[in-house]
């Protein structure tokens, strides 16, 4: 038999790191906010092509001279492209840096490939819609997980969730990361992925309720999650894996993307143990808890 780890033995002190890194995220949120991308605060967005590689530093000193030194130009595939987004609620904003990057001097000539702009109406109607949808999918796990389970298993999953969206944005909050589209989706990703992994550990716990009749929670707890750990850490760490691949060779468009699945990954791998496993404690789980209600049948016959 393989030797059970005691997970519950430190579960004080995790959830007390747990409660400090979420007050740390939560007030960073309130006083520093989200460094929003030009997906939700609108801008322009212009996507050139050029002869020769060129060096991103030509490009902004480029635009700086021409009075656009709040563009952001980042690389994007080879290095004969460039992305450059400009904040601004100008309709015409693209067309005129593009026209600057156009009527640089040398023979190494731009090619505008795309020009998007996005007004700051598109952009807060998007940023609404995405913090409904990250709601809607927390309340929609809420029911589908007690509809599963029991209302305290229900519980203990969003709670989890909740601190893995809250760490994430507190990151991009604390160290001012650009928050686009790519993010969000990184975002709702974690969602999912911490709830599958979630999922597995307790439907462990609920199995060993009917096989293990004289373990108590703890150790009922300490069991399933040693018992799925190599299914844990596997899953993790590929994708860890795939995600930091995605961070090195990405490139900066993907970097918001990539960066929020790695701190997502980490996050929802030790919220499985550490917070939804941990409340089920607190909320005090039974094996009753899992016995359906019994109906009495009432007898109509006169």
């Amino acid at each position: 038999m393989k030797p059970v780890i005691n997970f519950m033995g430190i579960r004080r002190i995790a959830f007390a790191c747990t409660v400090v890194l979420t007050l740390v995220s939560i007030g960073s949120l309130a006083v520093r906010g989200l460094n929003f991308g030009l997906d939700f605060t609108g801008g322009a967005l212009i996507e050139l092509s050029y002869e020769q590689p060129i060096e991103l530093d030509q490009v902004r000193a480029q635009l700086a001279a021409n009075g656009f030194s709040d563009a952001i130009v980042q690389s994007f595939g080879a290095t004969t492209d460039v992305l450059v987004r400009m904040p601004g609620d100008d309709a015409q904003l693209g067309v005129r840096v593009s026209e600057a990057l156009q009527a640089s001097d040398g023979a190494n000539t731009a090619t505008v490939k795309r020009v998007e702009f996005v007004g700051p109406a598109v952009g807060e109607e998007l940023r609404d819609q995405g913090g409904l949808g990250m709601l809607l999918a927390l309340a929609g796990i809420l029911v589908y997980v007690a509809f599963r389970f029991q209302w305290k298993f229900g519980f203990g999953a969003v709670v989890s969730l909740f601190h893995d969206v809250i760490l994430v944005l507190g990151v991009f909050s604390l160290f001012q990361i650009t928050f686009d589209l790519t993010a969000l989706a990184a975002v709702l990703a974690v969602i999912g992925y911490s709830l599958n992994d979630t999922i597995v550990i307790f439907d462990r716990i609920r199995e060993n309720f009917r096989v293990l009749r004289k373990a108590d929670l703890l150790e009922n707890i300490n069991i399933s999650t040693t018992q799925t750990l190599l299914r844990t850490l596997a899953t993790s760490i590929s994708t860890l894996l795939a995600v930091g691949s995605l961070m090195v060779f990405g490139g900066e468009s993907l970097w918001a993307f990539s960066l929020a699945l790695f701190i997502g990954v980490f996050a929802g791998t030790y919220s499985s143990v550490y917070i939804a496993n941990v409340l089920l404690v607190w909320l005090k789980l039974t094996r009753e808890d899992l016995i359906p209600p019994v109906t009495e049948e009432v007898d109509e016959r006169p």
